[in-house]
């Protein structure tokens, strides 16, 4: 019976590993280009969202704020005449969001400020 030699693997040529190597790290920095653009783009995504719904916020708060300060001229003026003198009318408004800021500040502060805070984790995280 005749000894059979065992196969020995072919051995590659150095030249053919480094090759190899060499286009493996091609790949592995392509992957690295494309992941980064990847999160730079998602990033870019969230900060334009979160922009963009701030500013929406930030035009209809404007709105309202020019509305109540209309309203609340028109009010002045309307308890001014009934009161004989219009100064009157933007002293009673005046003390009367004078009242209501102290009110918020006492009894609200906390409130106010969890929710303004969970607003804006809110806009950062959708």
């Amino acid at each position: 019976m005749p000894i059979k030699t065992p196969k020995l693997p072919k051995v590659k040529s150095m030249d053919s590993n480094l090759m190899l190597l060499n286009s493996l790290l091609e790949r592995a920095i392509e992957y690295w280009k494309t992941s980064f653009e990847l999160l730079k783009l998602k990033a870019l995504e969230k900060v334009t969202g979160v922009i963009s719904s701030i500013l929406t916020d930030l035009l209809f708060y404007v709105i309202i704020t020019v509305f109540m300060v209309f309203l609340s001229m028109g009010f002045s003026f309307w308890l001014g005449e009934i009161l004989g003198k219009i100064f009157y009318g933007f002293f009673i408004v005046a003390a009367f969001y004078g009242v209501l800021a102290l009110f918020i500040h006492v009894f609200m502060r906390k409130l106010v400020s969890r929710i303004l805070g969970n607003y804006v984790v809110k806009k950062i995280l959708k």
